[in-house]
């Protein structure tokens, strides 16, 4: 696929160099990612869809690794939409197996290297041993300071929004709080992000140009960066050339020139 909008990666640079390149004072705080394409990943190999997925838990564990090694703080990955439930309930076996094994078998990996576990969605429709497993992922990192992890699982972000206005309608009604008051950063208190900083970078694999009803809030003012990789054959170097992008930008949030 071509198209003006979707980086490319020189094959020629190397990690290495790309590091070079990388202002450490001017990392984006919180990255956001649309992992997508583990299916085309697997039918363009001959593959079944399901190993795709599988690759995909490797893609994303190299992903988490060298975004905590490059100091972002925040990472959010999209990784279960609740349109995701059309899916054939053969393939959502499949994930839902692949979220708790990840949560079971990396919650170690997640504490030694300082990482705390989030999960963003209504975990509450998901099955027992899944949802066990992604809160006691949670409650085992929960002291990790050096970046929070956010797993969107059953996730929209439409419904995120309708969330938190009913909550806020709710504290308006019982009189917690004050109509004429209100502001944008206390509407933000009723999100599933709360406490963190809105992204200053979503990525989305696959070649896709949207984003899918995701953090639809919170990516207000975000950079946004596509690539034709599929989500399976996303690594460091990727992440790399996203971040040394992102510092060539000038954001303005609708006024003048800003530095990042």
């Amino acid at each position: 696929m071509s198209n003006e909008f979707i980086a490319t990666i020189d094959d020629d640079i190397t990690e290495e160099e790309l590091l070079e390149q990388v202002d450490f004072e001017r990392m984006p705080r919180h990255v956001c990612i649309i992992m997508d394409g583990n299916r085309r990943w697997a039918k363009e190999k001959g593959m079944p869809g399901f190993l795709g997925h599988k690759q995909g838990v490797e893609s994303f564990r190299t992903i988490m690794i060298a975004a905590c090694e490059l100091g972002i703080k925040h990472l959010t990955i999209y990784a279960f939409s609740m349109e995701n439930w059309k899916r054939t309930s053969k393939e959502i076996s499949v994930l839902m197996k692949l979220f708790e094994d990840y949560c079971n078998n990396e919650k170690q990996l997640m504490k030694e290297i300082g990482v705390q576990f989030h999960v963003l969605g209504e975990i509450s429709a998901l099955a027992p041993n899944v949802s066990r497993a992604m809160k006691e992922a949670g409650e085992y990192t929960k002291d990790g300071d050096r970046m929070k992890l956010n797993i969107c699982v059953n996730y929209g972000g439409r419904y995120e929004i309708l969330r938190g206005a009913l909550k806020l309608a709710d504290d308006i009604k019982e009189g917690r709080v004050n109509p004429d008051e209100v502001t944008e950063d206390d509407f933000s208190n009723y999100l599933y992000t709360v406490g963190q900083p809105d992204p200053d970078l979503m990525i989305r694999t696959s070649g896709e140009l949207r984003i899918s009803n995701f953090l639809l809030w919170q990516n207000a003012y975000s950079e946004f960066w596509f690539t034709n990789k599929y989500w399976p054959d996303l690594d460091k170097k990727a992440l790399l050339a996203a971040i040394v992008d992102f510092q060539k930008r000038d954001r303005r949030y609708g006024g003048g020139k800003t530095k990042l």
